[in-house]
Protein backbone atom coordinates (compact mmCIF):
# COMPACT_ATOMS: atom_id res chain seq x y z
CA UNK A 1 0.00 0.00 0.00
CA UNK A 2 2.54 2.14 0.64
CA UNK A 3 4.05 1.76 -2.81
CA UNK A 4 0.47 2.56 -4.37
CA UNK A 5 0.40 5.58 -2.33
CA UNK A 6 3.56 7.14 -3.68
CA UNK A 7 3.10 6.26 -7.11
CA UNK A 8 -0.71 7.63 -6.31
CA UNK A 9 1.49 10.94 -4.75
CA UNK A 10 3.92 11.24 -7.78
CA UNK A 11 1.28 11.07 -10.54
CA UNK A 12 -1.09 13.34 -9.02
CA UNK A 13 1.79 15.94 -8.82
CA UNK A 14 2.90 15.59 -12.03
CA UNK A 15 -1.14 15.91 -13.04
CA UNK A 16 -1.25 18.83 -10.87
CA UNK A 17 2.08 20.25 -12.56
CA UNK A 18 0.65 20.03 -16.16
CA UNK A 19 -3.07 21.71 -15.39
CA UNK A 20 -2.89 24.57 -17.76
CA UNK A 21 -6.52 26.14 -16.69
CA UNK A 22 -8.40 26.50 -13.80
CA UNK A 23 -10.69 24.25 -14.55
CA UNK A 24 -8.38 21.76 -15.73
CA UNK A 25 -6.50 21.82 -12.06
CA UNK A 26 -10.22 21.03 -10.71
CA UNK A 27 -10.87 18.05 -12.28
CA UNK A 28 -7.61 17.05 -11.10
CA UNK A 29 -9.02 17.76 -7.54
CA UNK A 30 -11.79 15.64 -8.11
CA UNK A 31 -9.51 12.95 -9.21
CA UNK A 32 -7.58 12.56 -6.54
CA UNK A 33 -9.46 14.04 -3.83
CA UNK A 34 -12.74 13.92 -4.52
CA UNK A 35 -15.85 11.72 -2.72
CA UNK A 36 -14.49 9.08 -5.13
CA UNK A 37 -11.08 9.82 -5.54
CA UNK A 38 -7.79 7.93 -5.52
CA UNK A 39 -6.83 9.21 -2.06
CA UNK A 40 -10.31 9.18 -0.62
CA UNK A 41 -10.41 5.31 -1.64
CA UNK A 42 -6.80 4.65 0.20
CA UNK A 43 -7.89 6.09 3.67
CA UNK A 44 -11.24 4.34 3.20
CA UNK A 45 -9.09 1.41 2.66
CA UNK A 46 -7.26 1.86 6.10
CA UNK A 47 -10.05 0.19 7.96
CA UNK A 48 -9.47 -3.10 6.24
CA UNK A 49 -5.59 -3.15 7.39
CA UNK A 50 -4.07 -5.19 9.99
CA UNK A 51 -4.21 -3.12 13.64
CA UNK A 52 -0.07 -2.47 14.28
CA UNK A 53 -0.02 -1.13 10.24
CA UNK A 54 -2.96 1.25 10.75
CA UNK A 55 -1.41 3.90 12.53
CA UNK A 56 1.47 4.33 10.37
CA UNK A 57 -0.79 4.28 7.53
CA UNK A 58 -2.78 6.97 8.36
CA UNK A 59 0.29 9.11 8.99
CA UNK A 60 1.25 8.69 5.44
CA UNK A 61 -1.73 9.29 3.87
CA UNK A 62 -2.74 12.56 5.96
CA UNK A 63 1.05 13.38 4.94
CA UNK A 64 0.02 12.98 1.18
CA UNK A 65 -3.13 14.81 1.18
CA UNK A 66 -1.59 17.57 2.83
CA UNK A 67 1.12 17.84 0.49
CA UNK A 68 -1.72 17.39 -2.63
CA UNK A 69 -3.78 20.27 -1.17
CA UNK A 70 -0.68 22.97 -0.80
CA UNK A 71 -0.08 21.78 -4.78
CA UNK A 72 -3.19 22.60 -5.29
CA UNK A 73 -3.21 25.82 -3.48
CA UNK A 74 0.30 26.47 -5.39
CA UNK A 75 -0.52 25.50 -8.73
CA UNK A 76 -4.40 27.49 -8.46
CA UNK A 77 -2.86 30.99 -7.24
CA UNK A 78 -0.15 30.32 -10.22
CA UNK A 79 -3.14 30.17 -12.86
CA UNK A 80 -5.03 33.17 -11.79
CA UNK A 81 -2.07 35.50 -11.66
CA UNK A 82 -1.52 34.05 -15.23
CA UNK A 83 -5.12 34.77 -16.33
CA UNK A 84 -4.84 38.65 -14.41
CA UNK A 85 -1.56 38.87 -16.68
CA UNK A 86 -3.06 37.58 -19.92
CA UNK A 87 -6.51 39.49 -19.51
CA UNK A 88 -4.35 42.28 -18.56
CA UNK A 89 -1.92 42.07 -21.79
CA UNK A 90 -4.78 40.50 -24.31
CA UNK A 91 -7.84 42.92 -23.03
CA UNK A 92 -5.77 46.41 -22.27
CA UNK A 93 -8.28 49.58 -21.87
CA UNK A 94 -6.98 53.05 -22.38
CA UNK A 95 -8.71 54.84 -19.30
CA UNK A 96 -7.94 58.27 -20.62
CA UNK A 97 -10.16 57.64 -23.73
CA UNK A 98 -13.55 59.72 -23.00
CA UNK A 99 -16.33 57.47 -21.89
CA UNK A 100 -20.12 57.32 -23.18
CA UNK A 101 -22.29 60.10 -21.94
CA UNK A 102 -25.44 59.30 -20.56
CA UNK A 103 -28.62 61.74 -20.72
CA UNK A 104 -30.29 62.49 -17.81
CA UNK A 105 -33.72 64.15 -16.42
CA UNK A 106 -34.01 67.67 -14.93
CA UNK A 107 -36.70 69.61 -13.10
CA UNK A 108 -39.00 71.19 -15.41
CA UNK A 109 -38.20 75.30 -15.31
CA UNK A 110 -41.76 75.57 -13.81
CA UNK A 111 -40.89 74.06 -10.90
CA UNK A 112 -37.64 75.37 -10.36
CA UNK A 113 -39.00 79.05 -10.20
CA UNK A 114 -41.63 77.23 -8.08
CA UNK A 115 -39.39 75.63 -5.66
CA UNK A 116 -37.35 78.93 -5.17
CA UNK A 117 -40.44 81.09 -4.38
CA UNK A 118 -41.34 78.17 -2.05
CA UNK A 119 -37.93 78.45 -0.33
CA UNK A 120 -38.10 82.53 -0.27
CA UNK A 121 -41.45 82.58 1.45
CA UNK A 122 -40.70 79.50 3.87
CA UNK A 123 -37.35 81.76 4.85
CA UNK A 124 -40.17 85.38 6.12
CA UNK A 125 -42.32 82.41 7.60
CA UNK A 126 -45.00 81.26 5.25
CA UNK A 127 -46.24 78.00 5.19
CA UNK A 128 -46.75 76.37 2.12
CA UNK A 129 -50.61 75.25 1.75
CA UNK A 130 -52.23 73.37 -1.44
CA UNK A 131 -55.83 72.52 -2.27
CA UNK A 132 -57.84 70.55 -4.69
CA UNK A 133 -57.48 71.37 -8.58
CA UNK A 134 -61.55 69.85 -9.06
CA UNK A 135 -63.14 72.70 -6.98
CA UNK A 136 -66.47 73.41 -5.95
CA UNK A 137 -68.74 76.60 -6.90
CA UNK A 138 -68.92 77.54 -3.03
CA UNK A 139 -65.04 77.64 -2.78
CA UNK A 140 -64.51 78.65 -6.08
CA UNK A 141 -67.12 81.44 -5.99
CA UNK A 142 -68.87 81.79 -3.52
CA UNK A 143 -66.70 81.48 -0.39
CA UNK A 144 -64.61 84.46 -2.14
CA UNK A 145 -67.17 87.07 -2.30
CA UNK A 146 -67.66 86.40 -5.86
CA UNK A 147 -71.59 86.72 -6.65
CA UNK A 148 -73.74 84.36 -9.13
CA UNK A 149 -74.15 86.91 -11.88
CA UNK A 150 -70.31 87.61 -11.62
CA UNK A 151 -69.25 87.23 -15.18
CA UNK A 152 -66.01 85.00 -14.21
CA UNK A 153 -68.76 82.02 -13.63
CA UNK A 154 -69.89 82.30 -17.38
CA UNK A 155 -69.04 79.22 -18.73
CA UNK A 156 -66.87 81.34 -21.54
CA UNK A 157 -64.24 81.56 -18.36
CA UNK A 158 -64.72 78.28 -16.61
CA UNK A 159 -64.44 74.29 -17.16
CA UNK A 160 -67.50 73.11 -15.87
CA UNK A 161 -67.54 68.91 -14.85
CA UNK A 162 -71.00 67.20 -15.99
CA UNK A 163 -71.83 66.52 -12.49
CA UNK A 164 -75.01 66.40 -10.35
CA UNK A 165 -74.85 69.70 -8.53
CA UNK A 166 -74.44 69.74 -4.86
CA UNK A 167 -77.29 71.48 -3.24
CA UNK A 168 -74.95 73.74 -0.84
CA UNK A 169 -71.57 73.70 -2.89
CA UNK A 170 -73.28 73.77 -6.55
CA UNK A 171 -71.65 72.45 -9.42
CA UNK A 172 -68.25 71.04 -9.39
CA UNK A 173 -65.39 73.29 -11.43
CA UNK A 174 -61.65 73.31 -12.38
CA UNK A 175 -60.84 75.74 -10.69
CA UNK A 176 -59.92 78.97 -12.14
CA UNK A 177 -57.58 80.45 -9.55
CA UNK A 178 -55.67 79.16 -6.57
CA UNK A 179 -57.90 81.50 -4.35
CA UNK A 180 -60.22 79.00 -2.93
CA UNK A 181 -57.35 77.93 -0.37
CA UNK A 182 -57.88 81.03 1.46
CA UNK A 183 -61.26 80.11 2.48
CA UNK A 184 -60.55 76.37 3.07
CA UNK A 185 -57.17 77.26 5.01
CA UNK A 186 -58.89 79.50 6.89
CA UNK A 187 -61.40 76.97 8.06
CA UNK A 188 -59.00 74.37 8.91
CA UNK A 189 -56.33 76.72 11.37
CA UNK A 190 -58.19 79.70 11.63
CA UNK A 191 -55.87 82.93 12.30
CA UNK A 192 -53.35 83.79 12.16
CA UNK A 193 -52.18 82.16 9.47
CA UNK A 194 -49.43 83.29 6.73
CA UNK A 195 -49.53 80.93 3.86
CA UNK A 196 -48.68 80.27 -0.13
CA UNK A 197 -50.67 78.25 -2.37
CA UNK A 198 -48.80 77.39 -5.98
CA UNK A 199 -51.01 75.24 -7.91
CA UNK A 200 -52.19 75.19 -11.62
CA UNK A 201 -55.10 76.99 -12.41
CA UNK A 202 -57.78 75.95 -15.55
CA UNK A 203 -59.05 78.90 -17.67
CA UNK A 204 -61.30 78.16 -20.90
CA UNK A 205 -59.26 80.31 -23.00
CA UNK A 206 -57.61 79.97 -26.69
CA UNK A 207 -54.70 79.18 -26.94
CA UNK A 208 -51.77 81.44 -28.21
CA UNK A 209 -48.69 82.54 -27.34
CA UNK A 210 -49.37 84.42 -24.14
CA UNK A 211 -52.63 82.22 -23.53
CA UNK A 212 -53.20 78.95 -22.08
CA UNK A 213 -56.22 77.11 -20.68
CA UNK A 214 -54.19 75.74 -17.62
CA UNK A 215 -51.27 77.60 -16.39
CA UNK A 216 -49.54 78.11 -12.78
CA UNK A 217 -50.44 80.39 -10.15
CA UNK A 218 -48.96 81.30 -6.69
CA UNK A 219 -51.73 82.58 -4.16
CA UNK A 220 -50.68 84.43 -0.65
CA UNK A 221 -52.36 85.51 2.19
CA UNK A 222 -51.49 87.02 5.72
CA UNK A 223 -54.32 87.70 8.14
CA UNK A 224 -53.40 88.60 11.67
CA UNK A 225 -54.37 91.93 14.11
CA UNK A 226 -53.34 94.92 12.76
CA UNK A 227 -51.75 93.90 9.46
CA UNK A 228 -51.82 97.04 6.86
CA UNK A 229 -50.84 97.26 3.26
CA UNK A 230 -46.93 98.72 4.14
CA UNK A 231 -46.41 94.59 5.65
CA UNK A 232 -47.97 93.88 1.68
CA UNK A 233 -44.92 96.15 0.10
CA UNK A 234 -42.47 94.81 2.33
CA UNK A 235 -42.73 91.44 1.78
CA UNK A 236 -43.54 91.99 -2.01
CA UNK A 237 -39.80 94.02 -2.27
CA UNK A 238 -38.10 91.43 -0.04
CA UNK A 239 -39.57 88.48 -2.42
CA UNK A 240 -38.65 89.95 -5.65
CA UNK A 241 -35.09 91.20 -4.68
CA UNK A 242 -34.59 88.10 -3.38
CA UNK A 243 -35.89 86.37 -6.66
CA UNK A 244 -34.45 88.42 -9.23
CA UNK A 245 -30.99 88.85 -7.07
CA UNK A 246 -31.25 92.83 -7.67
CA UNK A 247 -32.87 95.84 -5.55
CA UNK A 248 -36.55 95.65 -6.64
CA UNK A 249 -39.26 98.41 -6.04
CA UNK A 250 -42.64 97.86 -6.21
CA UNK A 251 -45.94 100.44 -6.31
CA UNK A 252 -49.71 100.24 -6.11
CA UNK A 253 -52.35 101.33 -8.36
CA UNK A 254 -55.99 101.08 -7.71
CA UNK A 255 -57.71 97.57 -8.75
CA UNK A 256 -61.13 95.86 -8.49
CA UNK A 257 -61.23 92.07 -7.24
CA UNK A 258 -64.42 91.10 -5.82
CA UNK A 259 -62.37 89.13 -2.92
CA UNK A 260 -60.47 92.15 -1.55
CA UNK A 261 -61.14 95.59 -0.62
CA UNK A 262 -59.40 97.96 -1.31
CA UNK A 263 -58.44 96.12 -4.65
CA UNK A 264 -54.86 96.57 -5.67
CA UNK A 265 -52.51 96.50 -8.72
CA UNK A 266 -49.09 96.14 -8.07
CA UNK A 267 -46.04 96.96 -10.60
CA UNK A 268 -42.46 96.06 -10.07
CA UNK A 269 -39.76 98.09 -10.83
CA UNK A 270 -38.46 96.20 -14.38
CA UNK A 271 -35.88 93.75 -13.86
CA UNK A 272 -34.30 94.22 -17.21
CA UNK A 273 -33.06 97.83 -17.23
CA UNK A 274 -33.62 98.31 -13.45
CA UNK A 275 -36.24 101.35 -13.91
CA UNK A 276 -34.65 103.52 -16.03
CA UNK A 277 -36.84 102.09 -19.20
CA UNK A 278 -36.61 99.77 -21.95
CA UNK A 279 -38.68 98.03 -24.90
CA UNK A 280 -39.82 95.55 -22.11
CA UNK A 281 -41.47 98.00 -19.54
CA UNK A 282 -42.59 100.15 -23.03
CA UNK A 283 -39.61 102.87 -21.35
CA UNK A 284 -41.54 103.57 -18.25
CA UNK A 285 -39.70 101.46 -15.60
CA UNK A 286 -42.18 99.62 -14.33
CA UNK A 287 -43.85 96.28 -15.52
CA UNK A 288 -47.24 95.05 -14.37
CA UNK A 289 -47.16 92.26 -11.68
CA UNK A 290 -50.25 90.91 -9.70
CA UNK A 291 -53.13 92.16 -8.45
CA UNK A 292 -53.82 92.33 -4.43
CA UNK A 293 -55.97 94.19 -2.17
CA UNK A 294 -57.24 94.05 2.28
CA UNK A 295 -58.87 90.95 2.20
CA UNK A 296 -62.82 91.18 2.26
CA UNK A 297 -64.91 90.88 5.41
CA UNK A 298 -66.91 88.20 3.69
CA UNK A 299 -63.89 86.19 2.38
CA UNK A 300 -62.73 85.99 6.50
CA UNK A 301 -66.63 85.04 7.42
CA UNK A 302 -66.66 82.45 5.35
CA UNK A 303 -63.40 80.97 6.79
CA UNK A 304 -65.00 81.50 9.90
CA UNK A 305 -62.96 84.39 11.10
CA UNK A 306 -64.40 87.55 12.48
CA UNK A 307 -63.54 90.77 10.52
CA UNK A 308 -63.88 92.74 13.41
CA UNK A 309 -60.81 91.29 15.37
CA UNK A 310 -58.78 89.99 12.18
CA UNK A 311 -57.46 91.96 8.73
CA UNK A 312 -54.73 91.21 6.59
CA UNK A 313 -54.38 90.94 2.83
CA UNK A 314 -54.16 88.76 -0.03
CA UNK A 315 -52.18 88.40 -3.17
CA UNK A 316 -52.36 86.36 -6.28
CA UNK A 317 -49.40 86.67 -9.59
CA UNK A 318 -48.58 84.11 -12.78
CA UNK A 319 -46.19 81.50 -11.76
CA UNK A 320 -46.14 80.87 -15.51
CA UNK A 321 -46.04 84.68 -16.66
CA UNK A 322 -42.98 84.85 -13.75
CA UNK A 323 -40.89 82.50 -15.66
CA UNK A 324 -41.51 83.68 -18.52
CA UNK A 325 -40.58 87.91 -17.51
CA UNK A 326 -37.27 86.24 -15.94
CA UNK A 327 -35.99 83.82 -18.74
CA UNK A 328 -37.04 86.24 -21.28
CA UNK A 329 -39.75 83.37 -23.09
CA UNK A 330 -41.60 84.69 -25.68
CA UNK A 331 -44.18 81.80 -26.27
CA UNK A 332 -46.53 80.45 -23.28
CA UNK A 333 -46.72 76.97 -25.26
CA UNK A 334 -43.46 76.02 -24.79
CA UNK A 335 -44.04 74.94 -21.36
CA UNK A 336 -46.22 72.17 -21.72
CA UNK A 337 -44.95 71.81 -25.07
CA UNK A 338 -42.82 68.65 -24.09
CA UNK A 339 -39.53 69.70 -26.75
CA UNK A 340 -36.90 68.26 -25.33
CA UNK A 341 -34.54 71.32 -26.99
CA UNK A 342 -36.19 74.05 -24.94
CA UNK A 343 -36.71 71.86 -21.20
CA UNK A 344 -32.68 71.79 -21.68
CA UNK A 345 -31.82 75.02 -21.37
CA UNK A 346 -33.06 75.12 -17.73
Amino acid sequence: MKELLTKMQAQALADIDAAQTKEALYEVHVKYLGRKGELTLLMRGIKDLPKEEKPEMGKLVNEVKVALEAAFEKKGASLEREEVERSLRDSWIDVTAPGTEYKTGRVHVLNQVQREIEEIFSAMGFEIQDGPEVESEYYNFEGLNIPEHHPARDMQDTFFLKRKADPQHGRLVLRTHTSPVQVRTLEKYGAPVRMIVPGRVFRNEAIDASHEHTFNQVEGMMIDKDISIAHLKGVMETFLTRLFRRETKVRFRPGYFPFVEPGLELDMSCALCGGDGCRVCKHTGWIEFMGAGMTHPNVLRAGGVDPNVYQGWAFGFGLTRLAMMRYAISDIRLFAGGDIRFLEQF
